[in-house]
């Protein structure tokens, strides 16, 4: 590209958008990988795989199921991601976005289910007002796990939440960084 030409970034209607292969990638590396169920934090429920807490079925996970393979745990992954996108596509009639924010939005309603995507004060409600930096900015409000602020040093021990504001912050940095794409017309 040279000084004179400019790159126009388009949002695109959420209807039209999918998860992305980067977007999947990301879910594996934030959600890291058990063979065998366990619990992420205190309070929280049984796991398995790339974060799965349920099978297709509905299933939830226990502790007590057996181990599963790497290529299960993508497999169940990505069948689970495939039944939330349906979900997150409804949930946002007329909004446009980037890829990138569908793959951010996406992989926060994957740690925090669709009901709390639904929940005035998530970043839905901005991005339904078309507000995409109130959007970016309500993602650091959801920094609780189990009535602890994830935010604060003092839960950040062995048993601690400390990733789930550090991931967090990723995200907010990564929606405000697209946010600097725009470009006037």
């Amino acid at each position: 590209m040279n000084a004179t030409t400019r790159q126009t970034i388009a949002r695109v209607a959420v209807t039209l958008l999918t998860l992305s292969s980067t977007g999947f990638a990301t879910w594996k590396v934030s959600e890291g990988f058990s063979s065998t169920p366990y619990i992420p934090t205190a309070g929280d429920v049984p796991t398995i795989g790339h974060g799965s807490t349920r099978y297709e079925d509905g299933r939830p996970v226990r502790l007590t199921d057996p181990p599963i393979t790497p290529a299960r745990a993508e497999q169940l992954a990505r069948n689970l991601h495939s039944e939330e996108e349906r979900r997150f596509k409804a949930s946002l009639p007329g909004v446009k976005l980037y890829p990138g924010e569908f793959d951010l939005y996406l992989d926060f309603t994957g740690q925090y289910g669709i009901g709390n995507w639904r929940k005035p004060k998530s970043p839905r409600t901005w991005l339904l007002a078309g507000d995409y930096v109130g959007a970016c900015d309500a993602l650091l409000q959801w920094r609780f796990q189990n009535r602890r602020d994830c935010a604060q040093p003092v839960n950040w021990g062995p048993r601690g939440c400390r990733g789930v504001w550090t991931r967090q912050q990723r995200r907010h940095a990564a929606c405000m960084a697209m946010q600097a794409t725009e470009t006037e017309p």
